[in-house]
């Protein structure tokens, strides 16, 4: 399983750190995802989901 976003597919992007002195190196922006139980296609899995997914609503929970 890739480490994307089951909703949204958000994944890692690539970026630069840069220092005091303003060197850059190469570094890696990943996604804050929590696994989660949701319902999609009407069926319910357990998926990477991103926390701007969960706070915005747009995961759907299943009902106990």
């Amino acid at each position: 399983m890739a480490f994307k976003c089951g909703i949204c597919t958000k994944g890692p992007t690539s970026g630069f750190s840069y220092s005091h002195s303003h060197r850059a190196t190469k570094r890696v922006f990943r996604p804050n995802l929590q696994r989660q139980k949701v319902v999609l296609d009407g069926k319910t899995r357990t998926t990477y989901v991103c926390t701007d997914c969960i706070r915005s609503g747009r995961v759907v929970r299943p009902s106990k």
